[in-house]
């Protein structure tokens, strides 16, 4: 009788010997971010707004709301932070152009720009094989050296300036003598039928388009002049609201802490202020005009990014593709014609008729009131340290990404500077050394949001880790739940206040006199900031409204003037030989 012979010996001697399966490399995924302009704390449906849209509540279903997320309160020094992970002051924005004091002008982290000591994700990106896009607005200089295709972008289309006209190729007058438009660089031309949010999506999809068939990834970093000034909307968007405010600002802040509270972004418990810069409210056409113009500005960028999704559907990208939606601050509350020169000159290039607000030719803002309500629950609107300049709304999704589980809210504190570590670690690209391309670089202070896109965390920030803000004045530290802040007039005292910003968003309760030893600690904290980045001190009697005057009189009129002023003595030299020559000539004829 033969002995049988087992064959698993072989088979498994077979399997040990045999290589390795090859499996395939993880699908990098394509990313778009999607900046809003000027846009609220609860300016979207799915945070408690009243304003249409869908489409962003879509891409919340599908990702994370994140209900305690914190940018700057002007543009350019957000964008500088999303754009490097790195604060804004030594990104080079601790002040903007048009509100940066003369003595600032040239010292160290005020450079206006983005400057040379720090390194963009578009760098980065792209140094690992993706293709980088940019439309819309830039803000972080204008010089060739500072523009986005000089900064890590293939492709980019965009504005230079802090604003400009969303229906023709126009700059706000008296802030700018041009919209400076530019691609790859170089001036570029508006089409006829140019609107902001349509054009920059439709740049966007053809940047897009033409790498399909390179096989890489791509980064698209999209950004809206909606709701900038002037607020601006196709006719279509603008039917639609025009009886929705006509019960007035505080009872939209009322309704908006409401939607809010019932979708859990903001806990019942929440108290809410009114802002002193809040008018009463008086009923009619020209109260809630503006308020409709905004409304319907923020569904016309909605419904953008939809045909923007649906596009990214028909070409199969949308699931493996992570977005990126917030606003660069919170609303704009400054009016332009809250003074008798500005009311007279812009009056004279502009129509202000409030039936026609929002509408081709307008200069539309909402002015304190209104935005005090876009921020709602909370206190205070763009240029403040205020939750409402800087609290906004941040949603992050990735569809085809299992571990990112849909419709959460993520209620722990977090930060700009975040989501440039955050789209590398989902992208897996490495942080950068300290040295890029042979210089120096400011490290990356931000951290990866990944573990709480996973749920794997309720905060990334340890309660004892303080993050220090300055911009114009106002200031806030950061640490746990707790918020030190200061805001110059008209919107503060110019004190320091302590609130727990988790049980009391809206700032109502201030707990200095409660606990001094953690508002000593804090302040502390926030000196030692202030030293490490080189914070200036502000004039005395500095606002942003009065430097935004007086920054647009030095770059824009008196330019002007001075051009005119040897025509102007020339004429009046005329002038006053023609007058002579006629009491000369007056003379002669009496004495005959």
């Amino acid at each position: 009788m033969k002995r049988r012979v087992s064959p698993w010996p072989i088979l498994i001697a077979a399997w040990c010997l045999a290589p390795a399966p090859v499996t395939a490399a993880p699908r990098r995924p394509n990313i778009v971010i999607l900046l809003a302009d000027d846009w609220g704390f609860t300016d979207v449906g799915s945070f408690g707004s009243e304003i249409r849209t869908p489409n962003i509540d879509a891409l919340a279903a599908r990702g994370v709301r994140f209900s305690n997320f914190h940018v700057a309160g002007s543009c350019s020094p957000t964008r500088a932070m999303l754009q490097t992970g790195v604060r804004n002051h030594r990104a080079g924005l601790g002040n903007m152009p048009e509100t940066i004091p003369p003595e600032h002008v040239g010292k160290p982290g005020y450079d206006t720009v983005l400057n040379d000591r720090v390194v963009t994700i578009a760098q980065l990106l792209r140094d690992q094989g993706y293709r980088t896009y940019f439309t819309g607005k830039w803000h972080l200089g204008k010089t060739p050296t500072k523009l986005p295709h000089a900064r890590g972008y293939d492709r980019a289309f965009a504005l230079a300036d802090a604003g400009a006209d969303n229906f023709e190729q126009k700059p706000i007058i008296g802030m700018y003598d041009k919209a400076d438009w530019t691609e790859d660089g170089r001036p570029a031309t508006l089409p006829p039928d140019y609107y902001s949010s349509t054009f920059i999506v439709n740049k966007a999809v053809s940047y897009i388009d033409s790498g399909h068939g390179s096989g890489r990834p791509f980064f698209a970093s999209i950004n809206f002049l909606a709701n900038h000034i002037p607020v601006q909307a196709p006719d279509a968007y603008l039917q639609r609201y025009r009886d929705t405010y006509r019960a007035g600002w505080d009872a939209l802040r009322s309704a908006r802490r409401a939607r809010a509270v019932a979708l859990g972004i903001i806990s019942g418990d929440a108290a809410m202020v009114r802002m002193e810069t809040s008018a009463r409210w008086q009923p009619s056409i020209e109260a809630s005009a503006a308020m409709t113009a905004y409304a319907a500005m923020a569904e016309a960028a909605d419904h953008e990014i939809g045909r923007l999704v649906a596009h990214l559907k028909a070409t199969g990208a949308y699931d493996h593709t992570v977005f990126v939606f917030l606003s660069d601050n919170g609303p704009e509350p400054l009016d332009p014609r809250t003074r008798l020169i500005n009311r007279l000159f812009l009056s004279a290039n502009y129509d202000f008729t409030p039936e026609h607000a929002g509408q081709r030719g307008t200069l539309t803002s909402i002015g304190p009131s209104w935005a005090s309500a876009a921020a709602a629950p909370l206190r205070g609107y763009k240029f403040s340290a205020a939750e409402g300049g800087l609290r906004v709304p941040l949603v992050i999704a990735w569809p085809a990404n299992r571990a990112i589980r849909g419709g959460r809210i993520a209620h722990g504190f977090t930060d700009v500077t975040d989501i440039a570590p955050t789209l590398l670690a989902l992208a897996g690209v490495p942080l950068p050394g300290p040295r890029y391309r042979g210089r120096m670089i400011e490290p990356m202070t931000g951290r990866s949001l990944v573990p709480l896109l996973e749920g794997k965390a309720a905060t990334i920030h340890p309660d004892d880790q303080p993050i220090g803000y300055e911009l114009s004045g106002n200031a806030a530290l950061f640490k746990g739940r707790y918020k030190l802040v200061k805001n110059l007039p008209p919107t503060g005292d110019g004190g320091w206040h302590l609130y727990d910003i988790v049980a009391d968003p809206g700032e109502t309760r201030d707990l200095t006199a409660a606990d001094p030893a953690r508002a000593r600690t804090m302040r502390a904290d926030y000196a030692a900031f202030a030293a490490r980045d080189g914070v200036l001190p502000m004039p005395a009697g500095y606002t942003a409204a009065g430097q935004i005057n007086a920054n647009a009189f030095d770059t824009v009129a008196r330019p002007k003037l001075e051009r005119a002023a040897p025509f102007a003595a020339l004429a009046l030299l005329v002038l006053l030989a023609g007058a002579l020559g006629w009491r000369l000539r007056r003379r002669r004829a009496r004495r005959r």
